[in-house]
């Protein structure tokens, strides 16, 4: 069995579950999964910025609209039973929390609990952190112990 932290922002979609379980080939996969809502994580220049370089012009228009607090926790939280369910109906095994502080940290402790054999992160494109290599999997590369693999998420399920 392959072991894989997978560190999410929104829910997967079917092209992303596809990804991920197909990326070891028929070997099993056991995916422990963090998913830090995209309301929680950056401020909201960082991200109309992104959205802008991505030529997404109306969702940088919508970013003070983003869910922050409880209400980002409650999406998140369903973001994530979506998406174990998703791994789940591809044949893996699944299990997940929320992250709502220091997500380095919690992928740090949780891939020395499971005995992680990789992390995966899987999120939309952050050009100005990518630039800084501020962003999760330039800062993982240095904190966990294990290969750090970068996934861009698709857009729409």
């Amino acid at each position: 069995m392959f072991t894989s932290v997978l560190m999410i922002e929104k829910a997967l979609t079917s092209a992303d579950v596809e990804f991920v379980t197909t990326l070891h080939g028929d070997e099993p996969v056991d995916f422990h999964v963090l998913l830090q809502p995209r309301g929680e994580q950056a401020d909201r220049l960082l991200r109309a910025i992104d959205d802008i370089a991505l030529g997404e012009l109306d969702e940088a228009v919508r970013e003070r609209e983003t869910p922050e607090g409880l209400e980002a926790r409650s999406m998140g939280r369903q973001a994530l039973d979506v998406s174990l369910q998703a791994l789940r109906s591809a044949g893996s095994q699944a299990e997940g929390r929320l992250v709502e502080d220091h997500p380095l940290d919690a992928l740090k402790s949780l891939v020395a609990e499971v005995g992680a054999d990789e992390v995966i992160v899987l999120t939309d494109p952050h050009y100005v952190e990518e630039f800084f290599h501020r962003d999760w999997a330039s800062r993982a590369r240095h904190k966990v112990g294990v290969p750090v693999l970068k996934l861009f998420s698709h857009s729409k399920a």
